[in-house]
């Protein structure tokens, strides 16, 4: 397998075609729903329909690609749901979407890293896969050959547009050695379905590795070798190693998800200075390190921490937010590369309790001068 290193430069669009209900909380009002997959179940389908129509009419324009294209980003990752093509009510599919986003790419001189961010039946337990609190992906054969047919339609579709950089296979799958790690089971909160919850199981790392295997020769029978095929490191970025060094994988990228809330646990307080830096700059030295095996993007970072909320003058938060995006920038091009989580949230940070979220925010960081360059 070539080991070219790559230089990614990018930003995600979620909330766009996945829905998060962190990130526009006015999406879920008027019912309990926790998740996307809930959403539809808990609102009278033509209000459903219209929400949906109205958000992706309105939340990702044209006009956002010229936006990001002005900062000097070159790629965007689009997160997309497994149910994209329509054909899996009672959701309502976003093929239009994604193929309108890659027609403004290519206009702007973007490229755009297709990332499959849902499963059935959830492949993480996170409300990002769909369902909060939920993992069962992997328990039926049944959904699993879908996401196979979903990437090969995508790989398809897409695998000759100019604007294409990639497809990255599934997003964030959960293996239990992470799962132990991030103390999932003692973090799992409210769900809406108890008895699917009950099921949950974290997914066995040979499941993953087959899963990737096959995905990969699915896809490349479409996808030709100069698009590159991502896979996500399932929060085990050193667990790699010996993954596809045959020679016969081509163009590989692993994404590795990094973000300072990773070293913060509940009753510890915020972090400090040397603490974030010491993170930032072991997991740099691993991304350098496993760059001997693939181009590692860091797909997900940000500036959000716990220390700036101990800090009222806006001023000082500047300073932080400075010293982190400088440091963190150094680490992930020690890899190949980087993309911010995430583009934008619709959150009122003033009125709605939400004074920290900013740090979530390209736009409004880089509107705040929390980026140097």
């Amino acid at each position: 397998m070539g080991r070219l290193k790559q230089n990614v430069r990018g930003v995600n669009l979620g909330n766009w075609l996945v829905l998060e209900k962190w990130m526009n909380p006015a999406m879920f009002s008027d019912t309990e729903a926790l998740d996307e997959y809930h959403l539809p179940r808990m609102l009278p389908e033509a209000v459903y329909r219209e929400r949906i129509r109205t958000h992706r009419n309105e939340y990702i324009t044209e006009r956002d690609f010229t936006r990001i294209a002005s900062w000097g980003f070159g790629l965007v990752r689009i997160p997309v749901p497994f149910f994209i093509f329509g054909d899996v009510p009672p959701f309502i599919g976003c093929i239009e979407e994604l193929d309108k986003a890659m027609s403004w790419a290519e206009a702007y001189g973007l490229k755009v890293l297709i990332d499959l961010h849902t499963a059935p039946g959830c492949q993480n337990g996170f409300d990002n896969g769909g369902m909060q609190n939920i993992l069962t992906f992997g328990q039926d054969p049944a959904d699993v050959e879908f996401v196979y047919t979903v990437l090969e339609r995508l790989s398809e579709r897409y695998g000759k547009r100019q604007g294409l950089f990639g497809i990255e296979i599934l997003n964030e799958p959960m293996v239990r050695a992470a799962y132990e790690m991030m103390h999932m089971a003692e973090r799992r909160g409210e769900t809406n379905d108890p008895e699917l919850a009950a099921k949950s199981e974290p997914l066995t790392m040979e499941f993953l590795r087959s899963f990737y295997d096959t995905a990969y020769d699915r896809m490349r029978a479409f996808l030709p070798e100069d698009k590159a095929v991502v896979i996500h490191d399932a929060f085990l970025l050193d667990a790699w190693k010996d993954f596809w060094q045959d020679g016969d994988h081509k163009n590989v990228i692993l994404d590795t998800h990094q973000y300072l809330m990773m070293i913060e646990r509940p009753g510890e307080g915020p972090a400090g200075e040397e603490r974030y830096r010491e993170f930032l700059e072991d997991v740099g030295s691993r991304i350098e390190e496993m760059e001997k095996y693939f181009p590692v993007v860091t797909g997900e970072w940000c500036l959000s921490n716990g220390a700036v909320t101990r800090m009222e003058d806006p001023e000082e938060r500047k300073a932080f937010y400075r010293f982190l995006s400088d440091l963190e920038i150094r680490e992930w091009n020690r890899g190949s590369g980087y993309i911010y989580w995430s583009y934008k949230l619709l959150i009122d940070t003033v009125n709605g309790g939400a004074k920290f979220t900013d740090a979530w925010d390209l736009g409004r960081c880089r509107d705040f001068g929390w980026f140097t360059d």
